[in-house]
């Protein structure tokens, strides 16, 4: 690995709506910046901004509650038509509380309100519009580098990172949602120390660690930068989506 690695916001950056060609958006933003794609550059695009494209808004004003949703809105304060768009979006509650809804979201992220957000959203998309995270955000990933890497005929590697809420931590922090061209995890067991000791459980988030970083420049509320490019870091080992982040169930001593 490099001993520099820099970080390049691509501002400004077009508002996206539903349907837009963001590979193409992404290629015209980068030419007109005069920036160049180079073999091992990661380019990190914010969730909202491919949900947007993909036209993932549910317009609360057509959402009937179900029971469930009633219930669970008077115990959590939260609009019951926005806990049925969650429910649908979730495979189990993990916990809930007063203005608190900690779900297992169907892509097998445990995470407040399986991703469904009203910050940021255009109010003409609908009357009362939520976002959800995209359908298969590894998938997205694939698509777009597939398309970036044709255009400037050059392999790089896509990232779409979230804000992520931590256990045991307050604060939100750049988490990879999907991810093509590199490997999310890296798996260091058997490599030695400094001092020649065997690593036995060490693993990295790869993926993650650059999403956090990106999310340095995008920040969290009206900064405008939902795409950066990461340059200088280099890796071996073979690409592995997003999804090989999520620990498995049998794996986990909490879920």
């Amino acid at each position: 690995m490099d001993d520099t690695a820099t970080l390049i916001a691509l501002r400004p950056f077009p508002l996206i709506r539903p349907g837009a060609d963001l590979a193409a958006i992404v290629i015209d933003t980068i030419e007109k910046l005069g920036q160049r794609i180079g073999t091992g550059d990661v380019l990190v695009l914010a969730q909202k901004i491919v949900s947007k494209a993909e036209g993932r808004y549910v317009d609360l004003a057509h959402v009937t509650p179900s029971a469930e949703a009633q219930k669970i809105g008077h115990e959590t304060d939260k609009d019951p038509r926005l806990v049925e768009v969650i429910l649908g979006e979730s495979r189990r509650i993990v916990r809930h509380g007063p203005g608190v809804l900690i779900v297992e979201h169907r892509l097998g992220c445990v995470m407040a309100n399986a991703g469904v957000d009203r910050s940021n959203i255009d109010p003409e998309t609908g009357a009362e519009p939520v976002l959800l995270l995209p359908h298969d955000p590894d998938a997205s990933a694939a698509a777009l580098r597939e398309r970036l890497t044709a255009h400037f005929g050059t392999a790089l590697a896509v990232i779409i990172s979230d804000s992520f809420g931590r256990a045991w931590r307050r604060g939100t922090c750049g988490i990879a949602l999907g991810a093509a061209g590199l490997p999310s995890v890296m798996d260091l067991r058997g490599r030695p120390d400094l001092y020649g000791r065997e690593l036995r459980v060490s693993e990295t988030g790869f993926a993650d660690e650059i999403a956090a970083a990106a999310s340095l420049l995008m920040g969290q509320s009206d900064e405008g930068v939902p795409a950066v490019i990461l340059r200088g870091l280099s890796w071996s080992g073979a690409s592995t989506p997003a999804s090989h982040l999520i620990r498995p169930a049998e794996e986990d001593l909490f879920r």
